[in-house]
């Protein structure tokens, strides 16, 4: 494959979107993301699906610029009032994110689907990458875990409105805050939490950067109710194939049957950032999130240590 020097990230090692150097003071983010409705109101769905789409940009270190409309409607059965309330919570985050809407595509399909291709600037020199945590920093998540556990148990009535609020609040939120304090310290390493889960992402960071991770379980902050369903066994798929692929890499000392295990493979939508840094900078971030009324669970939840590259060991 040709090479451009002026690519700063590409398609290799898993990075959460591609950056491109114009020139010595500006770098181009570019991303995607869509997929199909996790609630069933509309307009919080397009919140959701918007926040993760511009979520990429704020894990390298960037700010969101531009953003173009991905939507696949099934216009023959269904109103398209429907489709007016996804885009106007799409344009409502993306306008909240201080980004422009420019454009878009749509198709016919059987099933919706809503997402976004971003653009993003910064600068070439502070493109925050998933492959630079050093041993002796910590972890900081930005947003706590259990969504996907609590949509399957929505979606089996077993969990009330009070529930699809909490998650879709914590889903709609952007992580824009903790990015722009991440962007005044020195932070190593960043990713953003999504449909691998907690641990899936975390080995991303842990082989990327060619060290070891302890992970501190009981630090993870997660959602009210989301332990409770996992121990009934309300899971989604997606936990247990996260589960099946990453056990190996994965040295776990919960008791056995513990519902946090589960918890930590949980495929998250649009979750917290993942920030590794040395613990004056992640202490002077979470400072400054208190002092804002950041409104989401955060904390640090482990630390880089030296061992075996690409390896966790869950505490």
């Amino acid at each position: 494959m040709p090479t451009d020097p002026n690519l700063l990230v590409g398609i290799g090692g898993c990075e959460d979107a591609g950056v491109y150097r114009l020139n010595d003071e500006t770098a181009l983010i570019q991303t995607v993301d869509f997929f199909t409705p996790i609630v069933d109101d509309p307009y919080r769905f397009g919140q959701i699906a918007a926040a993760n789409a511009i979520s990429d940009v704020y894990a390298m270190g960037g700010k969101p610029l531009l953003a173009m409309n991905l939507v696949a409607f099934p216009v023959k059965t269904m109103d398209k009032a429907v489709l007016r309330e996804v885009l106007k919570g799409g344009l409502d985050t993306i306008t909240e994110a201080g980004a422009l809407l420019v454009g878009g595509h749509s198709i016919e399909d059987e099933e919706l689907k809503y997402g976004l291709s971003v653009t993003g600037v910064v600068h070439p020199n502070r493109v925050v990458r998933n492959n630079g945590a050093r041993a002796g920093d910590l972890l900081l998540l930005t947003k706590p875990i259990g969504t996907g556990i609590l949509a399957t148990a929505i979606k089996g009535n077993l969990a009330g409105t009070e529930v699809e609020e909490l998650i879709t609040t914590v889903m709609a939120t952007l992580n824009r805050e903790p990015a722009q304090l991440m962007a005044t310290v020195s932070v190593h390493a960043c990713t953003d939490i999504t449909g691998f889960g907690l641990l899936g992402h975390l080995l991303e960071v842990a082989a990327a950067s060619r060290v070891a991770i302890r992970l501190d379980a009981q630090r993870v902050p997660v959602l009210p109710e989301a332990l409770r369903f996992a121990g009934m066994g309300i899971i989604p798929e997606g936990a247990h194939k996260n589960r099946a692929f990453y056990q190996p890499r994965v040295t776990c000392l919960l008791a056995p049957m513990d519902p946090l295990e589960m918890a930590l493979y949980d495929p998250q939508t649009s979750g917290g950032l993942l920030i590794a840094a040395p613990a004056e900078a992640l202490e002077s971030i979470m400072a400054r999130l208190a002092k804002r009324r950041y409104p989401l669970d955060y904390g640090i939840i482990g630390e880089v240590i030296a061992g075996e590259a690409g390896t966790i060991r869950v505490e």
